[in-house]
């Protein structure tokens, strides 16, 4: 009987062994330092970056500075959180944020909490890059072309052209597959961050630029106010894969995966600092509430340069896409195995993969308001992923002594966290009510 029961044990466990060695997050940890640093940057600089100048726009000088340096502090200290306790419990890693949930509040309430915050995080970020690749794939198509030698395409149409790229790259099997194409979106990414925040340096201040707020009503403003929180908060999105990104690195008990995975997340965060700021400041500073909620819409010369930094934004977001839908084919495709009882085949994973990406393609074709979607995913599930969840897990697992720094610095951050996440998505859904007015489906 015990020998039943011994052997049903090392058969499942065996089964558990062959399913990760089939899954994308766990079936390659040959990952280093600096996979995780050209994995955080694409993760975390994307299209969050372009609206900066716009959430600057909505916050003015002195509130907008405050917040974006505060979001920098916050979410490198919560990202260090998440990366010590990958490793928490001897011998085993939480290479998923879910697990690190379940491990945290249980293993029914810790899916119930992480997975629907991971998810709107992940399909949200690749549901702008949609919109965001299709949008960039228009200017430059439009800036290199012209009106008068181009027959003109619509948005939905670049959209598509976007999209299909997708279906084809959907197929690399795991994240360190996706390498080559991140490290080329990293490289991409502070390229066309260099160039919006030159350009409009050289460009020079407008000759009627104004500082004042976008909105003439008080409640409009507020409203502003509460949606730039949110487009703050979508700029720094990387801890929701950021558990699977230290997933990829090897981890022995003298070399554990947190140093090399830590040494990554500073150079990061050294490059999003050297992205954010410049774009973010000099970008108000040139066009003042006038600036569109993409950086580079705004800017018309040089052309040629213009035209470069839209193509650097779409191969950036193409790798940005990847690295957020693994995780999300990661869960998929663990569903349909473990509880739809699908056989793990390439079947699967093409059948899976194609349908989540012509479901995000139909969301963006549908609904391409870049500016509010920023705000309203920001808030919603930008701000409990990056800002406060790392917090509670922690004080949840590591009790720190109440009062001491540790205890009162997470207390701040979760206060900061729900205040964001209750304010920001307010102000979003006004202004995707405003954006949607004149708005025509499919146009």
């Amino acid at each position: 009987m015990a020998e039943t029961e011994v052997n049903k044990n090392s058969s499942s466990s065996d089964k558990v062994k062959d399913l990760n060695d089939w899954l994308p997050i766990t079936n390659s940890r040959n990952g280093n330092w600096w996979y995780s640093a050209f994995h955080n940057v694409t993760a975390m600089v994307g299209a969050g970056v372009l609206g900066l100048p716009y959430a600057m726009s909505q916050l003015g000088w002195g509130p907008g500075s405050a917040v974006l340096i505060l979001s920098w502090i916050i979410t490198l200290y919560t990202l260090w959180q998440m990366v010590e306790m990958h490793e928490m419990v001897a011998g085993k890693r939480f290479d998923r944020y879910h697990e690190l949930g379940q491990h945290a509040f249980g293993e029914k309430l810790g899916l119930w909490i992480v997975v629907p915050i991971q998810l709107m995080v992940e399909v949200g970020s690749d549901i702008v890059y949609m919109i965001t690749g299709g949008k960039s794939l228009k200017k430059f198509h439009d800036t290199v072309c012209g009106p008068d030698h181009c027959k003109e395409i619509s948005t939905t149409g670049f959209i598509m052209i976007f999209a299909s790229l997708h279906f084809c790259l959907a197929h690399l099997p795991s994240f360190n597959s996706i390498t080559v194409v991140s490290i080329a979106a990293a490289a991409m990414s502070l390229s066309y961050s260099t160039i919006g925040w030159v350009a409009s340096a050289n460009k020079g201040r407008e000759p009627d630029v104004q500082y004042g707020p976008r909105e003439s009503t008080s409640a409009g403003q507020m409203f502003n106010f509460f949606g730039a929180l949110g487009d703050v908060a979508f700029a720094y999105a990387g801890h929701s894969v950021v558990l699977e990104i230290q997933a990829t690195i090897p981890s022995t008990p003298e070399k554990p995966s947190k140093k090399p995975m830590w040494k990554g997340v500073i150079v990061a965060y050294i490059i999003v600092a050297l992205c954010y700021f410049p774009v973010a400041f000099v970008g108000y500073w040139t066009f003042g509430n006038n600036v569109e909620d993409n950086i580079l819409i705004s800017l018309h010369k040089p052309r040629w340069l213009v035209a470069a930094a839209n193509m650097f934004v779409v191969i950036h977001v193409i790798g940005s896409y990847q690295v957020f839908a693994i995780p999300v084919y990661d869960m998929m495709e663990t569903f349909l195995v473990l509880k739809m009882k699908f056989k793990p085949t390439w079947k699967l994973r093409f059948v899976a993969r194609t349908c989540y990406v012509a479901l995000t393609m139909f969301i963006a074709l549908t609904f391409p308001f870049f500016g509010g979607l920023l705000g309203f995913f920001g808030g919603f599930a930008f701000a409990p992923a990056s800002y406060f969840l790392p917090c509670i897990m922690w004080l949840a697992l590591y009790k720190p002594k109440r009062f001491s720094l540790s205890w009162i610095t997470n207390w701040v951050c979760i206060i900061l966290g729900v205040s964001l996440m209750v304010l920001a998505p307010i102000g979003a859904l006004r202004q995707l009510i405003l954006q949607s007015k004149d708005f025509k489906f499919y146009s």
